[in-house]
């Protein structure tokens, strides 16, 4: 019996981290709100121990701050932040790519059975990101594309380590980008949508390929950065 009860707490503490992380990158839950472990236990309907759980792991991931005194604040990410969340995905992934001959889970030949089952099912995640994308469907977007990356990191890195590395700062720039683009002009001029020109050149074992794409994403991802620091940005061009 305490087992499964230690199951149960453990389940109900992930649904709600799972629940409040998605409120914050929907936007509904802004950077630097306060809340306590007694509200959002109050909110949800549950006792404190599985709230405090939840609460802590979202700091770990970096999208909470705890105060001793005052309780727990969504995590403020400056543009700075965001430039450095940027540069250490390209160093991550370019390394990733260029260990060309393991770098990849396909050969020139195609990819095995299990991996090939694998790649569809990111390929259509890919498909239905981009289409949110091209779009400008945000709240859509953001499901698709984080579980999109994250399942295509561990099949490209071959390391759980560092597809977890890249999930959280794949979370931890949504939560910086999202109010941005929500006030953004040109919403579709900076939404990326190759996910499947990057998935199709995995799938042919393309590393270069790969890596191309990847960097053009990256050099369009600080260009956005730059743009929410010019001058003009403050007058709402």
């Amino acid at each position: 019996m305490p087992a499964s009860g230690a199951v149960t707490r453990s389940t109900l503490s992930r649904q709600i981290a799972d629940a409040l992380r998605d409120e914050v990158l929907a936007g509904r839950l802004e950077a630097g709100r306060e809340f306590t472990v007694k509200q959002i236990a109050e909110q949800y309907g549950v006792s404190a121990t599985p709230v405090r759980e939840a609460l802590v792991d979202l700091c770990a991931q970096g999208l909470l701050d705890s105060d001793q005194h005052r309780g727990f604040r969504v995590h403020q990410y400056s543009v700075d932040d965001y430039r450095r969340m940027v540069e250490a995905r390209m160093l991550v992934v370019d390394g990733i790519f260029r260990r060309r001959a393991t770098a990849l889970p396909c050969p020139p030949q195609g990819p095995e059975p299990g991996v090939g089952v694998a790649l569809v099912s990111v390929r259509r995640r890919g498909e239905a990101a981009a289409r949110a994308a091209r779009a400008g469907d945000l709240d859509v977007l953001i499901g698709y594309d984080i579980r999109y990356w994250h399942e295509l990191g561990r099949l490209v890195a071959a390391n759980d380590h560092l597809a977890d590395f890249l999930h959280r700062l794949r979370v931890q720039a949504w939560v910086f980008s999202v109010p941005h683009l929500r006030s953004e002009r040109d919403l579709l001029g900076w939404l990326w949508s190759g996910h499947v020109d990057l998935v199709d050149a995995v799938t042919r074992g393309d590393a270069d390929a790969a890596l191309a794409v990847v960097r053009a994403y990256n050099a369009h991802s600080l260009e956005w950065a730059d743009r929410l620091e010019a001058p003009e940005r403050r007058g709402g061009a």
